[in-house]
């Protein structure tokens, strides 16, 4: 009997259950076209929402900074990572957010780690008061800090004031919410979370990382979108979705910034993000402030897509975001329409199954971007008209 037996008991039930995730392979840089397992397909599950992962200018700034200041960092930004281009970059995205001071992580699930875990680390005077659709990066972090915590009902504002009458006796509270929840595209409650976080003296926690690039002015996120600037404490951002590279970043007033130098455990302890990321990063938020017209076109975009899906009878959730969630409710559905949908049409749409969203909440999660065109919208949504009515999901 092999050690391992258990794990492929495991891989087997996965697959009978319709829960097995096939990882497919790209061949091609990001785009609105891409070849996948050797097959140009049309792609609609990319986070890549500006069409920016490929922009020409973004390449350009990328091999720039190769040239200049080599591949790697080299180190942790506490020895000798900390390079003039992360200077660069955490100033410009404090101006772009409006807040004092910006730092910048390796992805935005170290983001997340590093401010959290360093906020509530040791501390049993504060409490994290999370929303129960938070990402998993927020639930990884906030177990890392080790520090108590309540859980909200998703969206739910009188559960989130019940939770913080239940922790009025701690001296630290931080509310903690996704801006874009990713799986359904909902936006959080902000402007009232931000009230009762008034009236209750709480911190203020975002993660935005599905609102940078696509909610606000120039995609300035959801604070911009609702008007809250100095009334969240803290936005967390990512760099690798609509801005197209990869990183992440905490920006808010600049003590609370540098403590978060001080104690962010990824910050102190893994190495800096490379010169080419930095740089194209930079070039990212340069294109944002010059102009939003690719935050129109993905709107524009969005609205053909979601249009066209809704008055077919495709059920989108509350979808308040280009993240369009087409709910089939079936995992082994789900499968076999993101597989049917890859041969036959081919449209790369990955099917969202448990645990990733609850059992029997499975969907086709649709994302379109800018540097589609309005004839591809309108070629998906012929396609999953034509294919709902195949497996009669449509009737």
């Amino acid at each position: 009997m092999s050690k391992f037996d258990w794990l492929r008991e495991e891989l087997k039930n996965l697959r009978e259950q319709g829960l097995y995730v096939t990882i497919r392979r790209l061949q091609s840089q990001q785009g609105p076209w891409v070849i996948v397992d050797g097959k140009k397909v049309l792609n609609m599950c990319s986070n890549n929402y500006l069409g920016l992962a490929s922009h020409p200018r973004i390449k350009e700034a990328a091999i720039r900074a190769i040239l200049d200041y080599g591949v790697g960092a080299g180190a942790v930004r506490t020895i000798a990572g900390t390079m003039e281009l992360h200077i660069i970059l955490e100033e410009k995205l404090a101006r772009f957010k409006r807040r004092e001071a910006a730092i910048v992580f390796q992805s935005g699930y170290n983001a997340n780690l590093g401010a959290l875990g360093a906020l509530g680390w040791g501390r049993k005077d504060l409490i994290f008061i999370s929303e129960e659709l938070n990402h998993a990066s927020i639930i990884d972090a906030i177990r890392l800090a080790g520090s108590p915590k309540l859980i909200y009902r998703h969206l739910d504002m009188q559960d989130l004031k019940n939770k913080l009458e239940e922790a009025k006796d701690y001296k630290i509270k931080v509310i903690v919410t996704d801006g874009v929840f990713s799986m359904d595209g909902d936006l959080a409650p902000l402007p009232e979370i931000v009230e009762l976080a008034e009236r209750y003296n709480a911190i203020v926690y975002v993660d935005d990382a599905h609102g940078e690039g696509v909610l606000g002015d120039h995609g300035r996120g959801i604070v911009d979108y609702y008007h809250l600037h100095g009334r969240v404490d803290l936005e967390m951002g990512t760099l690798s979705k609509a801005f197209g590279v990869i990183g992440g970043y905490v920006a808010g007033d600049a003590d609370v910034i540098e403590f978060l130098r001080q104690r962010g455990r990824p910050f102190l302890f893994s190495s800096a993000l490379n010169p080419p990321d930095v740089a194209a990063a930079i070039a990212a938020v340069d294109i944002l402030e010059e102009s939003d017209e690719l935050v129109r076109k993905l709107w524009r975009n969005t609205e053909i897509l979601q249009k066209g899906l809704k008055d077919a009878g495709f059920d989108l959730g509350n979808t308040k975001h280009p993240i369009t969630p087409v709910m089939l409710y079936n995992e082994k559905l789900a499968q076999e329409f993101s597989k049917r949908l890859f041969d036959e049409y081919n449209i790369f749409a990955q099917a969202i199954v448990y645990p990733t969203v609850p059992r029997g909440k499975a969907r086709i999660r649709l994302e379109p971007s800018a540097a589609h065109s309005e004839q591809d919208m309108k070629y998906v949504v012929d396609a999953f008209v034509e294919l709902g009515r195949k497996t009669g999901f449509l009737k």
